[in-house]
């Protein structure tokens, strides 16, 4: 069986799960089961701390995983990002009191509070600067009060926590960071299936589906509106002259998509959300 960890808890947990039951996997039922067979698709899924999942996937104990890209980062395992999987997307800033620092290069002699010291040290010595890293496991934030630290360095994804604690992002992001799919070395053929049925759901959740009739001495016109990702399908209606056209279009298009279509003759417009999709 393949041997796949998935996050047993936190922000992505959900959506990893829901990503591969869209896939066509059976997920474990109860957040209690650590351990769930997927018989049918020859799959063990195995639900394990998400930070600790780069680690198990990198030693060869488990064939692949889903974690965070910066989880992956921090590690140091030998796992392979294989595919970014668009959830669970965020930034990693350095962060201070409003108004006390500009740049990470203001940062040289400070101490710095962070989950991520690897990440951190990395950076700081990417840009020389000499800082001390205070490694913290959570509410990083409440530190600099604490008088812990001088600055942070934390996932940021809406900013509303930090704006809480008084603090303001500076200079730009470390990483930009999202749920990722990792796989040990050498299992590239082995995880070949997992790897298409994700990037299917990625697919199907950024199309839709859209079927309309039009004029066949308009078809040109309308096809330049929605040309597909490879071409439309074109089929003969009944009645004389006209034809029905199914094609793909990006999701966040589709209303301007749609209102420019009628807008240039084409009636009966359907939108269908697609469950599955191979490219």
């Amino acid at each position: 069986m393949l041997r796949v960890a998935v996050p047993n808890k936190g922000a992505l947990s959900e959506a990893a799960s829901d990503m591969l039951s869209e896939a066509g996997y059976s997920t474990r039922r109860g957040t209690k089961t650590l351990v769930h067979q997927d018989e049918v698709n020859g799959v063990e899924f195995f639900y394990l701390r998400p930070r600790d999942i780069a680690i198990y996937v990198g030693s060869g104990i488990l064939d692949a995983g889903i974690t965070g890209r910066d989880l992956l980062l921090e590690s140091q395992a030998e796992a392979q990002e294989v595919l970014g999987l668009g959830f669970g997307a965020s930034r990693f800033f350095y962060a201070g009191t409003v108004g006390s620092f500009t740049s990470p290069d203001q940062l040289a002699g400070a101490r710095i509070a962070t989950s991520f010291p690897n990440l951190v040290d990395a950076d700081l010595q990417r840009r020389g600067i000499s800082a001390t890293t205070v490694q913290l496991d959570g509410a990083i934030e409440v530190s600099i009060q604490l008088g812990v630290a001088d600055a942070i360095a934390d996932v940021v994804e809406t900013g509303s926590t930090l704006r809480a604690a008084g603090l303001e992002t500076f200079g730009e992001p470390l990483l930009e960071s999202e749920g990722v799919l990792v796989q040990r070395a050498g299992a590239e053929s082995r995880i070949g299936v997992l790897k298409r049925r994700l990037e299917s759901v990625m697919v199907a959740r950024q199309y839709v589906l859209v079927d309309y009739n039009i004029e066949q001495r308009l078809v040109p016109e309308a096809i330049s509106l929605t040309p597909g990702l490879e071409s439309p399908t074109v089929s003969p209606l009944q009645e004389t002259g006209w034809v029905a056209v199914r094609v793909m279009v990006e999701a966040k298009e589709v209303n301007n998509v749609m209102d420019r279509l009628y807008g240039v003759g084409a009636r009966a417009i359907l939108v269908t959300n697609i469950g599955a999709c191979r490219i």
